[in-house]
């Protein structure tokens, strides 16, 4: 994983809730931890990890925080910890 998608997913875990993520360089980060990205109906993406899966919304521009909440809970629940696994 290179230091651009360190800084992505480490802003997904952040705190306070990033406002300008955009869902081009989350994509990037699932891909790069291995996850598939499905595309469904109505703008949505099945994002498959570790047997695990949501379907997020495939934002404009940027993602909402809800959405980055959903993310990183997604992630939580698949054992990914940035700054254990992926530091800066």
């Amino acid at each position: 994983m290179n230091h651009r998608h360190r800084k992505v997913l480490h802003a997904l875990f952040a705190d306070p809730i990033p406002n300008n993520l955009s869902m081009k360089e989350v994509e990037g980060v699932l891909g790069e931890l291995g996850a598939i990205l499905e595309n469904r109906h109505g703008s949505r993406i099945a994002v498959t990890l570790q047997d695990k899966t949501v379907v997020v919304h495939h934002a404009g521009h940027a993602l909402p925080k809800d959405e980055v909440v959903q993310i990183r809970r997604f992630l939580e629940s698949c054992t990914i910890d940035p700054a254990r696994d992926y530091p800066l």
